[in-house]
């Protein structure tokens, strides 16, 4: 599921202006950036903001979601998945940011996904394929980060008052208000103290829940570990591509260029001192709440780990204060991401609808601004509420999106910028990357379709799940 300079005032301001945003060709002359690039994505960030971008952007509560995956795939099999989606994403993101560096170079400072397609792959990959499904998986991501915030609400509220009628859309719509709110900051680089925050509640949580599952683990409660894959040999065998699919959710954010082309230039070696930062909070979150949530809990785990906690017929296996602690902090944390993900719809509307030759706070950009970023945000709060079952469309679409954009194609990016030869260890490992991945994108939206079809009779528009 994982976007803007100072004000200018934008005839295109002056050569130094244009240097800052790199747009100037070299030779040639400046490139005018449209106001999606000059208000949205301002090219002012150091690599630790970039860091901050990028862990929201993949650090997420979808990872209380690993022991449920580790069930699906035993303790080799699952382990061996968390690895190496880590590796591979780790060195997908930086062949993105090598790609953007080199183009760079050639005068063309690309900081949208669909400029990247646009410039390596044709004007119709950015325009029908890479534009399209970029902005339709990161809007999808805003509507299951709404939804969440609001099961997030309700479970506390529950928590509190085990016997209150209030209904899962009325959180939803509490926790839209807040995201209607928070959408209305300026840029994608406004959003650095909000990330680093993120950053530091994702630890948090994370934290809780490890510290959770090995004070329930040598309890007298502890659950029967039973490390077995259940089910039949078909069902083991989606189980198989449904935890692969979800591991590789985790890991997935999809607006790698965006968050680079918040870099102050030059932007040479940033990018992976930021991600040296993100992969160090994956390492210390993913790995603690995958193993200690399967360790406890074995195949018994659930779709979240939160709801392991909740017990047998209500019967807390944690102290109450605790999980009303743990879920404030997912709770906090859902809202940043839901802000990041908003950042590419606001780059659009921002294209579109502002005018770039006047100040970004001038009422004419104002008052455009104000509204669009407010219908976003109560569309995606009405979706989130009618459809509660949106996190099963969302793994289709994590199949269909998710795996092509971090997975296949930055390794077609490099392959092209770079023509590396195809004697070359470097050329193969790519190909092999997004061939595999190429596969699962088939497998994992097979098994999604058939998660939907078995989950079919709890879906119900406004359904209080």
């Amino acid at each position: 599921m994982g976007t803007v300079a100072a004000p200018f005032m934008m005839e295109l301001a002056s050569e130094g202006d244009q240097k800052q945003n790199g747009a100037e060709a070299p030779g040639g002359p400046p490139k005018e950036l449209d106001a999606g690039a000059l208000f949205v994505l301002k090219s002012q960030g150091s690599w630790l903001h970039v860091g901050y971008h990028l862990t929201t952007s993949i650090v997420a509560p979808v990872l209380l979601s690993l022991p449920f995956a580790m069930a699906l795939l035993g303790w080799v099999g699952g382990v061996i998945c968390v690895a190496l989606a880590g590796l591979v994403t780790f060195y997908s993101y930086n062949l993105l940011s090598l790609v953007l560096e080199h183009q760079e170079k050639l005068g063309h400072r690309q900081l949208r996904f669909r400029d990247m397609a646009k410039d390596i792959l044709g004007p119709a990959w950015g325009k029908y394929f890479v534009g399209p499904l970029q902005f339709w998986i990161c809007y999808g991501a805003v509507i299951a980060c709404t939804l969440l915030g609001g099961q997030s609400l309700k479970f506390i509220y529950l928590l509190s008052n085990p016997d209150g009628t209030m209904k899962l859309y009325q959180f939803i719509i509490m926790f839209g208000c807040v995201t209607l709110f928070l959408a209305q900051m300026p840029s994608f680089h406004s959003l650095r103290h909000i990330n680093l925050v993120s950053l530091i509640l994702c630890l948090a949580y994370s934290a809780c829940v490890t510290a959770g599952c090995i004070y329930i683990g040598h309890t007298n409660n502890a659950p029967i570990k039973d490390y077995s894959i259940k089910g039949s040999t078909k069902d083991r065998y989606f189980g198989i591509f449904n935890g692969i699919s979800i591991i590789a959710t985790t890991y997935a954010s999809g607006i790698i260029p965006e968050i680079q082309a918040t870099l102050a230039p030059p932007v040479k070696g940033k990018m992976f001192k930021g991600l040296c930062v993100c992969y160090s909070v994956i390492v210390t979150t993913y790995f603690s709440v995958a193993m200690s949530g399967y360790w406890v809990f074995g195949n018994q785990a659930m779709g979240t780990v939160l709801s392991n906690f909740m017990g047998v017929d209500g019967k807390l296996l944690l102290p109450t204060w605790f999980l009303v602690m743990t879920n404030v902090f997912t709770l906090v944390q859902v809202m940043a991401v839901t802000v990041v993900y908003l950042q590419p719809t606001n780059e659009v509307f921002e294209k579109k609808f502002a005018d770039p030759k006047m100040d970004q706070f001038s009422i004419r950009n104002v008052v455009p601004r104000l509204i669009l970023r407010s219908v976003t945000v109560v569309v995606a709060t009405f979706f989130a509420a009618m459809l509660p079952f949106f996190g099963d469309i969302m793994a289709l679409f994590g199949a269909f999106g998710c795996i092509p954009l971090d997975f296949i194609l930055p390794m077609i990016f490099y392959n092209v910028a770079f023509k590396p030869s195809k004697q070359s260890l470097i050329f193969w490992v790519n190909t092999l990357i997004a061939g595999v991945s190429f596969l699962l994108v088939g497998v994992g939206a097979v098994a999604s379709v058939r998660q939907i079809v078995l989950d079919a009779k709890t879906y119900r528009l406004f359904a209080n799940m």
